[in-house]
């Protein structure tokens, strides 16, 4: 792992600076005291990432969490109590994990993850426009359409045009430019400006421009622009920021009924989110969904103990991580560090970063989760994948991320039962020679995503080495689901040594990249 410590290390630092406003953010939002998004910061990175076997997740503070926070403490009236809850949440998604309930989270068909990405980069770069021009009305990291200012996410782009700061407008400018002229040019002239990352420069030159500036009665940042971390004046001062939960209340009913609410919506939120960072890794990597329950709630016990928000695993910060190019979870790790050492030791720095350049951080972390190339791609393959797409992306912009995950799969459901058959599906695997690692899989006549995590599974248990052939000639509908996993599939078995072997209808697929035309294009015989 530490081999890989090049490439992890500078993407640490990114996805240090994209966590730092979210966990702030979320904090102010849920009605918590600011260091327990912080401590859910550093708790995520160190205890989960640890634990967990995603290379390219990276956990904390979920947005969709801060309005089920905000409730509950402000009914209980005592956060030391909400804390409880938050520790007996952990137990109960370790427990889930133990019961390998993880397995949820393969019947969410591609076309919802891939719509919850796009939705997800959209609702990035409609939030954080009003950031990057210096609008701080709302908090960084809310991804719902109402706001907490009673606005909603377009009403909010308007109200922009009149509070436009000049200082964080342009220094939002200069590091957006940074961040396209290192990503599209420097990138591919020598190594260092990938080792370097491009956010990290327009940070710097951010904290610069915020100190040069400063009593300049027209170019300067003011207070509310910038990150706002707590400053310790001591040690003890640090320490005492802890709290631990008020466990005397552990036997009430409403503790019990917010932790199981916080367990159900914190696994459905980082199953979704393992779904979406697995397709986005680029050596298509599979996570163990019930181990990452374990940690998660493991994550959550410890936050709770020591006063911190519940974690999940989240969609920003681990698509940042993607994109700074990580190898593993060193980098999650590293960036827990990395909030826990630069709170103590030099806040008064962090509180001269101004929230526009994180914005232009986000603005480009958004744009790579939503291309038009993408819109393309899923309306030509068809309604059974459009639909969903599109009433997922549509239902986050204009509800939020649960609601139009709920809404996605509702319509993905109805499509595929219209255009199903209604014979059984099955997988078969068999020995196909004496060898014990020669094998021969045979898919049913009509495979829907229904049975990817059966043929994940599958694919992920063979050997080594191994001389596979997978038959498809009796496959009259192959879910193009399935057909990613046998794409993603043919990448890894490079990497496996595995020979690999796809028969159909037309012979031995050379290209699988062809195959999903193999089924939606007429086949009309020798």
């Amino acid at each position: 792992m530490f081999k890989s410590l090049k490439a992890d290390f500078p993407a640490s630092i990114v996805v240090f600076f994209v966590a730092l406003p979210l966990c702030l953010g979320i904090a102010l939002a849920s009605g918590a005291p600011l260091f327990s998004g912080l401590i859910a910061g550093i708790v995520g990175g160190i205890v989960v990432g640890a634990i967990s076997g995603s290379q390219v997740g990276v956990s904390g503070p979920a947005a969709g969490l801060a309005a089920i926070v905000l409730s509950a403490i402000t009914a209980f009236g005592d956060f030391r109590i909400f804390l409880v809850a938050v520790v007996i949440a952990g137990v109960l998604q370790v427990l889930l994990g133990i019961a390998k309930a993880g397995i949820i989270g393969y019947f969410f068909p591609s076309s919802v993850i891939k719509g919850m990405l796009t939705g997800i980069g959209i609702i990035i770069i409609l939030k954080q426009i009003p950031h990057f021009f210096g609008y701080d009305a709302d908090w960084i990291g809310d991804d719902a359409f109402v706001e907490g200012s009673g606005s909603n996410t377009f009403q909010t782009l308007f109200d922009t045009l009149d509070f436009i700061s000049p200082g964080a407008t342009l220094i939002g400018f200069i590091g957006l430019a940074i961040m396209l002229l290192w990503d599209k040019v420097l990138a591919k002239k020598a190594r260092i400006f990938t080792i370097i990352q491009g956010p990290i420069v327009a940070v710097a030159l951010g904290i610069v421009y915020a100190i040069v500036t400063k009593d300049n009665s027209t170019w300067a940042i003011s207070g509310e622009h910038l990150v706002s971390v707590p400053v310790f004046e001591s040690f003890a001062d640090f320490t005492g920021q802890f709290t631990t939960p008020a466990f005397s209340m552990i036997a009430s009913k409403e503790v019990w009924i917010v932790a199981f609410t916080i367990a159900l919506v914190a696994s459905l939120e980082t199953l979704l989110s393992v779904e979406a960072t697995d397709k986005l890794d680029p050596h298509k990597r599979v996570t163990p969904t019930n181990r990452e329950l374990v940690a998660q709630g493991i994550g959550n016990i410890c936050s709770g103990l020591v006063g911190g928000l519940p974690v999940t695993q989240v969609i920003v910060r681990s698509s940042a991580n993607i994109q700074s190019k990580n190898e593993t979870k060193l980098s999650a790790i590293i960036h827990g560090f990395l909030l826990l050492i630069a709170v103590i030791l030099m806040p008064r720095v962090l509180n001269m970063i101004p929230l526009s350049v994180l914005a232009a951080v986000l603005l480009v972390v958004g744009y790579k989760l939503a291309k038009l190339s993408l819109f393309k791609k899923m309306f030509k393959l068809g309604t059974k994948q459009f639909a969903p797409f599109i009433v997922t992306v549509l239902g986050i912009i204009f509800t939020d991320l649960l609601v139009g995950i709920s809404l996605g799969l509702a319509v993905g459901v109805i499509v595929i039962l219209y255009y199903s058959f209604k014979n059984s599906h099955f997988l078969h695997l068999e020995d196909a020679k004496a060898d014990a690692k020669s094998y021969k899989m045979t898919l049913a006549e009509e495979v829907t995503f229904f049975n990817k995590g059966a043929i994940l599974d599958a694919l992920e248990r063979l050997p080594n080495d191994a001389s596979v052939e997978i038959d498809v000639r009796k496959t009259q509908y192959l879910d193009y689901d399935i057909v990613e996993i046998l794409q993603d599939f043919g990448y890894k078995a490079k990497e496996r040594n595995i020979n690999l072997k796809v028969v159909s209808q037309r012979g031995v697929v050379e290209d699988l990249d062809k195959l999903v035309s193999f089924f939606t294009e007429p086949y009309k015989g020798a």
